[in-house]
């Protein structure tokens, strides 16, 4: 996650300039992009090839709805998860690198909310159409609850193991990466 303020003081842990820690916050969006827009886009594709396999024939009225809902859905993260460089792009040589880095960061968390339901949606069209809607439905949420487990109870988990390890070893010796 990305600082909302920066600091310059050195007990934060680097020393670096406002213009360095937006440039290495900046650098490290880009690549949690990387990493989303390899998912995301893998989906996509998978969705693209449905329609010219002969069993998409045998979808019904909600399968096909929610096909092409899935669709643009992942249409519409792909082209999010390409707005921060856009945004680069328009804004170079600007001096806005804070402002940058600001808006990358948000636009990262509603493509991972975005992608997430994407995911969601794709284990529940397989299911449904492989299994039985039952199944879809029983499928498509179980990764929802294991998402939700997995954004409300992993930085808690993280914060308290960085809490632990900052009481323990009180001098800075535990490490911070």
């Amino acid at each position: 996650m990305v600082d909302n303020e920066v600091s310059t003081t050195p007990d934060d842990g680097r020393d670096e300039t406002p213009n360095e820690r937006y440039d290495r916050n900046w650098n490290e969006l880009m690549q949690e992009f990387r990493v989303l827009q390899t998912g995301t886009q893998i989906m996509a594709g998978f969705l693209l090839t449905l329609p010219f396999q002969q069993r998409f024939t045998e979808l019904g009225p909600f399968d096909h709805v929610l096909y092409l809902c899935l669709v643009i859905f992942a249409v519409v993260v792909t082209l999010l998860a390409l707005a921060p460089v856009m945004l680069h792009r328009v804004l170079f040589q600007e001096r806005a690198k804070a402002q940058l880095v600001h808006a990358a960061s948000v636009i990262l968390l509603v493509c991972l909310v975005a992608a997430t339901l994407l995911f969601v949606g794709i284990v529940l069209f397989v299911f449904d159409f492989v299994v039985s809607p039952t199944a879809g439905l029983w499928a498509g949420g179980g990764i929802a609850v294991l998402a939700v487990l997995l954004w409300t109870f992993g930085p808690k988990l993280l914060r308290a193991a960085r809490d632990r390890a900052a009481r323990d070893y009180p001098s800075g010796n535990a490490s911070n990466s």
